[in-house]
């Protein structure tokens, strides 16, 4: 069955409908890409037909093209992938320029058909490429629609045509929110923005009458008109310049250099914009190619599309376990995390019970929702309307027995065994006996914790990242006696409220805070050891890290992180690695410096919290080194700190999918997105020369960088992690 079919009506307009089997959202394929064009190649040979309309026969238009497409194209050419991609991609604009020129004299630009595209609904990547090339876009009054162009998202650009149309449609500076940060906007304010060109309530009758009104003047794009000017200037023209200066500026302070995607894209608007628009296509192409033909952008594409994706729909569920979808949740605990997961489960429709010792603070934690609809609200994101629906399915309580029909429960309460325990216990005596209890914790092992409950195999932990609300990982934990429906029930939880989850097996810190707390504390050892901290926090930030292990230990709180060394120490005896690392957050504590809560940290903060340097005490404390180590060096150190307790965590069983470990640490902790994360990471230096430079640097700063048992073993036989787990995650 095709992907697009057409249908003449007695008027003459020919509706090519894109309806892709299978599927809830159009994406496009090569032979999606075939058919598109043979429709359209019969259309503009018939006479009957006056003009096209483009549209689709679900909710939405397109949510872009499928990736895996890229992979075809690559193997197709064999020993020249870049050939093959570059082929292929000139393909598709010839078919989206077919489309643009409808048939036109070359020299007069007349006698073309009218193009229009009618837009249901969202319309992302090829999926606004694609209209993007007709004459006019018409999009239905749908403001849960988002209508754009992420592709620098997942490490690519928008490599057919989109690039090139936007800039010349919009110009170079109102078009850069669109490329350069996959800025998605509703049918309204896209048609504010020039996006689009109509909305309306049926765009499909709209189309049509415009499509046989049309005039040659209506259907001519203006970059194919004698004596266009690009909006905003070009290069070569003083107003462009500038343009172009402060977009070069502006793409390096973001990415640091290290997102081949971003530079890329902005070559391609660049170069461009310099020559006739069908030129400006075959260099567009030329540097899609380049981009995918780097490995950080497929590292990328697998992780934050492909694995992603595919964890978010189930692939580690548990098989045969009947859909655990959450009526009614309650929540123990109504803290900043307690609110937060209350918020979120509202917002997917799900009953809460919000439950705390006094009303008060039940209260308080209800309030937090109200907050933040009427951010909402203020932002027209929301409505009053749809603020008191949240609000109506949060029940806020100190009453035990409200947990009674609940079928999940959250606790939230304090990171202390005992009064987890207790907690427990008295939930227990009132819920059903099939309710499944979820502890959400950072640290607590969760076969420890499962021993106050009646029904370990009932007990799972879940470890939400704060704030809630905005972080889009959550970690959930296996215990050795928890059951696949409690892992099922979790898992189908997390993706009712739009999360992506990943399953790990029980041990200290779990996964995601077992690779951060290195990261951290190798940041603090190297202010001890009288590397500069502006070296250490810009040395990260280089390499791609959101924040410098200093800046994170102000976010997360000093006291914190003296807290969890106690902890940990007391817990491995003469086997804790980190006393070099305690000097230094221990003396933080010592002088007051809490952190930003505190407005005192490793940085200095004014009065309202903004950060405003690095102290000038730590200095005193911590002399600045005569010699300083080179960039890369500080960049390992603190890059390995990480992948080797990733690669550690593999081998202990923590980990069982090399996907959840590289998707989990970008969005859990923002582990540089741009290599794909920590295995990905691995298999682009090589893991011989992982092991390489393991070695190097035991040799030099100690046993916490020997090469893991599996990585050597790795490095010996030449194999990469995705070479050699790939199939079991595929199976998976």
């Amino acid at each position: 069955m095709s992907d697009f079919t057409m249908a003449t009506d007695a008027e003459g307009v020919a509706v090519i409908t894109w309806d892709v089997p299978e599927k809830s959202m159009n994406v496009m394929s090569l032979q999606g890409f075939a058919d598109l064009d043979a429709l359209v190649d019969a259309a503009l040979a018939d006479t009957d037909v006056k003009g096209i309309v483009i549209t689709s026969g679900k909710d939405s238009f397109a949510g872009g093209m499928d990736l895996n497409v890229i992979a075809k194209m690559k193997d197709d050419a064999g020993d020249e992938p870049a050939r093959g991609l570059f082929e292929g991609v000139m393909q598709m604009h010839a078919v989206l320029r077919k489309i643009e020129r409808a048939g036109m004299d070359p020299k007069t630009n007349k006698g073309g058909k009218p193009i229009a595209a009618a837009l249901p609904g969202t319309a992302l990547g090829i999926g606004l490429e694609l209209p993007l090339a007709t004459h006019r876009i018409f999009a239905s009054v749908n403001p849960k629609a988002k209508i754009g162009l992420p592709e620098i998202m997942v490490g690519i650009f928008p490599g057919a045509g989109g690039t090139t149309r936007l800039v010349r449609k919009m110009g170079a500076m109102a078009a850069s929110p669109f490329l350069l940060e996959g800025k998605l906007s509703d049918p309204v304010k896209a048609k504010a923005a020039g996006l689009i060109d109509e909305v309306v309530a049926d765009p499909v009758a709209a189309a049509k009458a415009w499509v046989l009104q049309a005039r040659d003047a209506d259907i001519l794009k203006p970059w194919d008109a004698k004596g266009y000017k690009m909006p905003g200037g070009a290069p070569y023209h003083p107003a462009g310049f500038m343009t172009f200066v402060g977009a070069s500026a502006m793409v390096h302070g973001k990415t640091q250099g290290v997102y081949p995607a971003a530079k890329a894209l902005l070559s391609a608007v660049y170069e461009g914009a310099l020559v006739p628009f069908d030129t400006a296509l075959k260099i567009e192409a030329r540097w899609f190619t380049n981009v995918l033909m780097n490995p950080s952008s497929g590292a990328m594409i697998r992780s934050l599309f492909i694995n992603k994706e595919a964890l978010e729909k189930g692939a580690v569920r548990p098989d045969d376990v009947p859909d655990q979808r959450v009526r009614q949740v309650g929540i123990l605990g109504a803290g900043m995390m307690g609110a937060g997961i209350a918020l979120v489960s509202a917002q997917a429709g799900i009953d809460v019970v919000l439950l705390d010792q006094k009303q008060e603070a039940a209260d308080k934690g209800k309030a937090y929702a109200a907050s933040y609809m009427d951010k909402g609200i203020a932002r027209k994101k929301a409505t009053e309307e749809s603020k008191a629906a949240l609000l109506g399915r949060i029940h806020a309580t100190t009453d035990y027995a409200a947990l009674q029909g609940c079928d999940l429960i959250v606790e939230a309460v304090f990171e202390d065994p005992k009064i987890k325990a207790e907690v427990t216990r008295h939930v227990e005596s009132v819920i059903p006996e099939d309710c499944i209890f979820a502890t959400n914790t950072s640290t607590l092992p969760i076969s420890d914790l499962a021993k106050a409950s009646q029904r370990p195999e009932q007990y799972v932990g879940i470890h939400f990242f704060s704030p809630v609300e905005k972080m889009m990982l959550v970690e959930i934990i296996k215990g050795k006696a928890t059951g696949d429906r409690a892992v099922a029930k979790a898992l189908d939880f997390v993706r009712q409220i739009r999360k992506t989850p990943i399953v790990v097996n029980d041990a200290r810190f779990f996964y995601a805070n077992r690779c951060i707390i290195p990261y951290i504390n190798e940041g603090m050892r190297m202010v001890a050891e009288g590397v500069a901290p502006a070296l250490v926090e810009n040395a990260a930030r280089q390499v791609g890290m959101p924040l410098g292990p200093l800046q994170l230990v102000d976010e997360t709180s000093i006291d914190l992180g003296a807290k969890i060394a106690r902890a940990t120490k007391a817990a491995m005896g003469d086997a804790y690695p980190d006393g070099a690392v305690d000097e230094v957050i221990f003396f933080m504590e010592g002088q007051g410096r809490l952190g930003r809560k505190s407005k005192a940290g490793f940085y200095s903060y004014d009065d309202k919290g903004k950060r405003l340097g690095l102290w000038d005490g730590l200095a005193a404390q911590y002399p600045v080194a005569k010699d300083q180590p080179d960039l890369i060096e500080v960049q390992h150190r603190l890059l390995f700190a990480q992948v080797l307790e990733a690669v550690r965590a593999l081998e202990d069983g923590v980990l069982m999918d090399i996907r959840e470990g590289d998707v989990g640490a970008i969005l859990g902790w923002g582990f540089a997105p741009w290599s794909g994360g920590p295995f990905s990471w691995l298999d682009i230096i090589g893991a011989p020369y992982a092991a390489e430079r393991c070695d190097q640097l035991s040799e030099r700063f100690g046993a916490r960088f020997a090469c893991p048992a599996l990585l050597r073993e790795m490095a010996d036989k030449g194999q990469s992690f995705y070479g050699r787990f790939a199939a079991k995650a595929d199976a998976a």
